[in-house]
C-alpha cells in the first residue's frame, strides 16, 4: 500500500504530482464547492451543456436587471445531492462581483426539516440577513423584536433582551438555539410566533430590509439578495388531512414567503414538481416564472446509448480534484496515476447516474480503502455494496412502479415521486426533446431487475 503523500508519473516529458491528502478531501462529497474561494473554484466542472441550460445564469439575470425596489422571487429544485448548493455559491459569487450583497444561508442548521412553520423560516431569514448586515457594519433598530423576546423568555428560560447597542442576530439565535433540540419549546415558541406571522414580516421588512437595502446602497451596493438553501429538504410528512407539509408551506402560505423585500431565491422539493397544485405553486411564489430544475448528468441517451458528453464532464469531475491546476486535455493523459485503466474510471462514473454526490461518495469509499491507483476490484466492491443497499430498500410492489418508469422514461404523480426519485431508484434528466427518466444503473445490474425486464411483465 502506498504511504507517501504525493505520487508522481511521468507526463509529457516532466513529472506530475497527485497530492494524495489534497485529493481525499476535495473528494469528501459532503463538501460543497464555494466559488468565492479560488482554490475550491478550480474543482468546478460546467454542466450546463448537458443540463438543459444556463440554471445559475438564468437566476443572476432575473435579479440584475431589476431594481432593488422591483424584489423578485425564484425557485430553485433538483434531486437531493445534485448540487444545487454548489451552484448556489456560485451565484452568489457572480452577484458579489457585480456588488449586490447576498446572504446565503443553509436552513438545516436553523430549522428541523421534520417540524417547520412559516414563522420558523421568516426568523431564520432574519437572524441570517441581520448577521450579515451588522458584519457589514449595519446598524439595525429591532425596536419589533425587542418586545417580542421580551414576550416570549419566560417560557424559554433564556435571557434574549435587546438594547439599542445588541445584535439582534443574537437574539434570534439564542432563541432558535434553545429551542431547536426541545421538542416542547419549539412547540410553545411556535404557538406564540405563529399568530404573528404577519407582524413579524412587517417587521422583517421594516426593521431589517428596508434599513439594510437603504444602508448598502450608500455604500455602493446594488441590491440585497437572500438565498435560503437546503428547504428541499422538508420532510414530506402530513401537516394537514388534505396537504403535506412542503405543500402547506409553499402553496398555503406562500404569500407571506414572497413579500419579503428583497430578491430572494427558494431551493424547494422536488416533490412539489408533481403535486396536482404545481400551477398554483408556479403561479403564486414563483410569479408566473416555472421553478429552476437542476437535473442529473446523462451518462446514456433515450435509447441507452452511451452519453459521450455528459461521461467527459464527470470525468473531468473526477480528475479536476486530482489535478485542479492542470487543463482538462492534461488531465486526460493522467488518468492511471488514479485509476489502474481508464474503463475504471467509466465504470464509477456510469453507476453513479450522473448524480454528483453518488459519484464523490464512491471514490471517496474507494479511497477510504486503498491509495491510488484505484483498482477495477476495489470499484466493483464498493459498487457492489451500494447495489445491495439499495435492493434491500426497494420493496416488492415499487419494482412495478421502477418498470413503468423504465418502459415509459415518464413519471407522474406525488406519490410515484415520493416513492422512486427520493429513494434514487431513478433520476431525471433534461435533452433537447425535454425531460425524461432512467432507473438507477446500479439497480438496473441487479439480479431481480434482469428476471423482471426478461420475464416482460411486472411482479404479481
Amino acid at each position: 500500500m502506498v504511504t507517501q503523500t504525493c505520487l508522481e508519473k511521468p507526463a509529457s516529458g516532466f513529472d506530475m504530482k497527485l497530492h494524495l491528502l489534497q485529493f481525499f478531501k476535495a473528494c469528501n462529497p459532503s463538501k460543497t464547492i464555494n466559488s468565492a474561494n479560488p482554490q475550491e473554484r478550480q474543482y468546478y466542472i460546467d454542466f450546463s451543456a448537458v443540463r438543459g441550460g444556463k440554471v445559475v445564469e438564468a437566476l443572476e439575470r432575473t435579479i440584475t436587471r431589476l431594481s432593488p425596489d422591483e424584489p423578485t422571487c425564484q425557485l430553485f429544485t433538483g434531486h437531493i445531492g445534485c448540487g444545487k448548493s454548489t451552484e448556489l455559491l456560485r451565484l452568489k459569487a457572480r452577484l458579489e462581483e457585480q456588488d449586490f450583497h447576498v446572504v446565503y444561508f443553509e436552513s438545516s442548521r436553523d430549522l428541523d426539516m421534520a417540524d417547520v412553520s412559516v414563522s420558523d423560516i421568516l426568523l431564520a431569514i432574519a437572524r441570517s440577513v441581520s448577521e450579515s448586515l451588522e458584519n457589514a457594519g449595519v446598524r439595525l433598530k429591532p425596536a419589533y423584536f425587542q418586545n417580542l423576546f421580551q414576550e416570549v423568555k419566560d417560557f424559554l428560560q433564556v435571557p434574549v433582551e435587546l438594547n439599542a447597542e445588541a445584535e439582534l442576530s443574537l437574539g434570534i439565535a439564542r432563541i432558535t438555539a434553545k429551542t431547536k433540540e426541545n421538542p416542547k419549546l419549539r412547540e410553545q415558541l411556535k404557538q406564540s410566533l405563529e399568530p404573528r406571522t404577519e407582524s413579524i414580516l412587517r417587521a422583517i421588512n421594516q426593521e431589517i430590509l428596508e434599513r439594510g437595502n437603504q444602508e448598502l446602497q450608500y455604500q455602493g451596493k446594488q441590491g440585497l439578495v437572500v438565498i435560503v438553501d437546503n428547504l428541499d429538504r422538508i420532510t414530506p410528512r402530513p401537516a394537514t388531512s388534505t396537504r403535506s407539509l412542503p405543500e402547506h408551506l409553499f402553496i398555503d402560505r406562500e404569500s407571506q414567503l414572497r413579500r419579503l423585500q428583497c430578491h430572494l431565491v427558494y431551493t424547494i422539493p422536488l416533490n412539489l414538481i408533481f403535486s396536482n397544485d404545481y400551477q398554483t405553486l408556479k403561479n403564486r411564489l414563483g410569479g408566473g416564472v416555472a421553478p429552476t430544475i437542476l437535473p442529473m448528468v446523462p451518462v446514456q441517451n433515450r435509447q441507452g446509448q452511451k452519453h459521450s458528453q455528459g461521461m467527459g464532464l464527470l470525468r473531468q469531475l473526477v480528475l479536476a480534484r486530482a489535478f485542479p491546476d492542470l487543463d482538462p486535455e492534461t488531465r486526460l493523459t493522467l488518468i492511471s496515476t488514479i485509476f489502474d485503466h481508464p474503463d475504471t474510471l467509466d465504470r464509477l462514473c456510469r453507476v453513479s447516474g450522473g448524480h454528483i454526490r453518488n459519484l464523490l461518495g464512491l471514490l471517496f469509499t474507494c479511497l477510504r480503502q486503498d491509495d491510488p491507483p484505484i483498482s477495477r476490484e476495489c470499484v466493483e466492491s464498493v459498487i457492489g455494496a451500494y447495489r445491495d443497499d439499495i435492493l434491500l430498500a426497494v420493496e416488492d410492489h415499487e419494482w412495478e412502479l421502477i418498470l413503468e418508469v423504465v418502459k415509459k422514461q415518464d413519471l407522474s404523480g406525488e406519490q410515484d415521486y415520493q416513492i422512486l426519485l427520493r429513494s434514487m431508484f431513478v433520476f431525471e434528466y433534461r435533452d433537447e426533446q425535454g425531460r425524461w427518466f432512467g432507473i438507477n444503473p446500479a439497480l438496473a445490474e441487479t439480479d431481480k431487475f434482469k428476471a423482471l425486464i426478461s420475464a416482460g411483465s411486472p411482479m404479481k
